[in-house]
């Protein structure tokens, strides 16, 4: 078999699949015996970080996320790490100035990560271009991304047009990310083979099983020749996941284009992650096959069971429904957003206030008014015209990008150390980027630490 007919995998058991059914619950020590398994089973790259995973980490497991990507290096020497990263937003929720980006981006390469998907929420080019730039000059694999979506402002030439861009800007790969499950099989033939046609560049893509086509559309997108494609192991795949990485793997067992991973590592890796799915199993969604309603409301897997726990925990779940079918409203009156991180959680949280306010936009949450006055980006639809005067009345949220924010937010830190008798943590880089990335969780996360 040629390299040219092998199909990649890049798994993601470790980072999107914990992320989408068990909301990024899974700590460290859990996930540490597994490692050299998953090491041996041979995939292109393994998708350890990025994400919700860094937040995750420091708000709800108490870990530091840099020592668990040092861990994983340590313990993988043979796959590549991969790590997906909100262009501008980084792994946070607001964008950041370029010398914050440039040092997050070299502190995750020398900890380890060589492959970054990047992508922008609203695929705005202009919010993925330095990223890609700065990857490269590093000396990383830059891969740039389309959130893939349906909406009346979306057809093929909006992909054409970015992955021309992505590719001119110097970017190593292309990758769709099919966050919701919405990319039919046919559709994926004809999206993957105009991209073949019109681009040099290798095509990963990444689509959820939610709307339970994902296998049908891998099958499609490598029939149309695609490289590589995201899969999850058996025992953490499906319902808000991704199609499982043995099922592929079987399916194309003997083909002219085949997949060839180690049977036996996959059969340990996925016995170890039935327990770890049982563990943790009070943050799984409540979905247990498909939901075909994706397929309008567009609502990502991990969107939905982070929208479940948070409902659960204030003893609100029985209005998720209401939530669900409000969602769709809220991003047409956006303007069609893709459903991604950020703008999967403002649509999202935006949504779940006018359920509960029992008025639609009674309350606009500062992230809401962000997103319309443009500060995430340019979005690829009209906004609905009364609530853009609205918002257009009202003053700007949050303040524009400081060319100097990683100087101050290092004076910052010092100050916060000192009035908290905390040692000096801005001398350290990677506290100080945890720090600016996320602010209002850092120093619960310090104070939890043996100094």
């Amino acid at each position: 078999m040629s390299s040219s007919n092998k199909v990649g995998i890049t798994e993601v058991v470790l980072r999107d699949g914990i992320q989408s059914l068990l909301a990024t619950r899974v700590p460290l020590r859990d996930l540490v015996p597994i490692i050299p398994v998953l090491d041996k089973i041979g995939y292109w790259s393994m998708e350890t970080w990025g994400g919700a995973t860094y937040d995750a980490c420091i708000r709800y497991l108490n870990e530091d996320p840099w020592e668990r990507l040092r861990t994983f290096e340590a313990l993988m020497p043979n796959t590549p790490q991969q790590m997906l990263i909100r262009g501008q937003n980084l792994v946070g929720y607001k964008h950041y100035s370029q010398n914050v980006i440039t040092s997050f981006l070299e502190k995750s390469s020398e900890n380890g990560i060589e492959i970054f998907r990047t992508f922008d929420a609203l695929n705005d080019f202009e919010n993925i271009k330095f990223t890609i730039e700065e990857v490269k000059r590093i000396g990383k694999h830059a891969q740039g991304t389309i959130a893939y979506t349906t909406s009346p402002v979306h057809d093929m030439s909006t992909w054409l047009d970015l992955g021309k861009k992505i590719e001119d800007s110097g970017a190593d790969s292309l990758a769709i990310k099919d966050m919701a499950g919405l990319l039919r099989p046919f559709d994926a033939f004809d999206l993957v083979s105009n991209l073949k046609q019109s681009l040099s560049i290798p095509i990963h893509m990444q689509t959820h099983a939610t709307t339970g086509m994902s296998s049908a559309t891998n099958m499609k997108a490598i029939e149309a020749g695609i490289d590589n494609i995201d899969t999850s192991i058996s025992s953490l795949s499906m319902t808000y996941g991704h199609s499982a990485t043995e099922t592929m793997n079987a399916i194309f067992e003997g083909q002219e284009r085949q997949i060839d991973l180690d049977m036996a590592a996959l059969e340990e890796s996925s016995d170890y992650f039935k327990d770890i799915r049982e563990k943790y199993s009070k943050f799984e969604g409540d979905m247990k096959g498909v939901d075909t309603t994706m397929l309008v409301k567009q609502v990502p897997g991990g969107m939905i069971s982070s929208l479940e726990t948070q409902l659960k925990s204030n003893k609100q779940e029985d209005k998720i429904d209401l939530v669900k079918n409000e969602i769709p409203k809220v991003r047409k009156d956006f303007g069609y957003p893709p459903l991604v991180t950020p703008a999967s959680q403002i649509v999202g949280a935006q949504a779940l206030l006018n359920v509960i306010d029992g008025l639609r936009y009674k309350n606009l949450s500062n992230e809401s008014i962000n997103l319309i006055k443009g500060n995430y980006g340019k979005l690829p639809g009209e906004i609905k015209e009364d609530l853009k005067k609205r918002v257009d009345s009202l003053d700007a949220v949050g303040e524009p990008l400081d060319p100097e924010e990683l100087q101050n937010m290092k004076k910052e830190l010092t100050e916060l150390c000192l009035e908290n008798s905390l040692p000096d943590l801005s001398e350290n880089e990677e506290m100080l980027l945890t720090y600016i990335l996320f602010p209002n969780i850092a120093l619960r996360f310090f104070q939890s630490l043996n100094f």
